[in-house]
């Protein structure tokens, strides 16, 4: 499996944005060394090419979100087996990320499905399709179900997963139907079984990247999903950051 050959839809300014700066940044250097500009222009322009250079680096290196994302922690999932429920799947990064770690493990990508989601991944085939696509070129499709459903109503009996993850999905979520989404995850999972959240968080470094491009309206502190999570009978085993990522790993009491 490449991950080249995975494509999970994410607009193009976010995996390439920063390219076209630093060209033109480079070009206008070229232009003032050959045109003789004075010392500030020349001063103004090296510093937009030098950060063009860094965030195109912390963009491909540190972001990548159109890599195959690893788990943010070992500690999900230890026994390698389970039946996982993936809330918000949408075109398959976590859905790929738990079944490539733990191979012994099945799960049911569930998602809305929604105008939301073209709105983050573009139009073309069903979402349903381009979702499935995904696991069949990463290999694990065999070991995957696609489910149509609100994420704040799951279509399952109490108790039916071993595991739950949810990432940047939640967050996409007014307070309320974030709050509700964890409840449901607590209600499906088993007793015993560990919910693991990933939520977009603020950095200085994805700041300086990306600016106002990646405000999210979502973007809550620890704090505030830690009291959620509890809130909904969870007991809170691990939580820490990953580029962009605040994550938590939870077990049901």
């Amino acid at each position: 499996m490449t991950n080249a050959s995975i494509d999970f839809g994410y607009p193009w300014w976010l995996s390439y944005g920063h390219v076209p700066l630093v060209v033109v940044a480079f070009a206008l250097l070229w232009l003032g060394y050959k045109r003789k500009w004075s010392i500030l222009p020349m001063l103004l322009v090296g510093i937009f090419a030098a950060w063009a250079g860094a965030a195109m680096l912390v963009n491909r290196f540190a972001i990548n979100v159109n890599g195959q994302p690893v788990l943010p922690t070992e500690n999900f999932l230890r026994s390698g087996a389970g039946r996982v429920l993936d809330i918000g799947a949408g075109t398959g990064r976590s859905s790929i990320m738990v079944l490539a770690a733990r191979p012994q493990a099945t799960l049911v990508a569930l998602d809305l499905f929604s105008e939301s989601f073209e709105h983050h991944f573009g139009h073309g085939e069903s979402p349903q399709q381009r979702l499935m696509a995904n696991l069949k070129t990463a290999g694990v499709d065999r070991r995957a179900t696609i489910e149509t459903a609100d994420m704040r109503k799951l279509p399952f009996e109490a108790g039916t997963f071993d595991a739950v993850v949810s990432s940047y999905a939640m967050d996409h979520l007014n307070r309320d139907g974030s709050q509700q989404a964890i409840r449901e995850a607590a209600r499906v999972v088993k007793p015993g079984g560990e919910f693991l959240l990933m939520v977009i968080t603020k950095e200085p470094w994805a700041q300086f990247a990306f600016g106002p491009l990646l405000a999210h309206g979502g973007a809550r502190g620890a704090d505030w999903w830690k009291g959620r999570i509890e809130e909904a009978g969870f007991r809170i085993l691990e939580d820490g950051t990953r580029p962009l990522t605040l994550y938590i790993l939870a077990r049901r009491t």
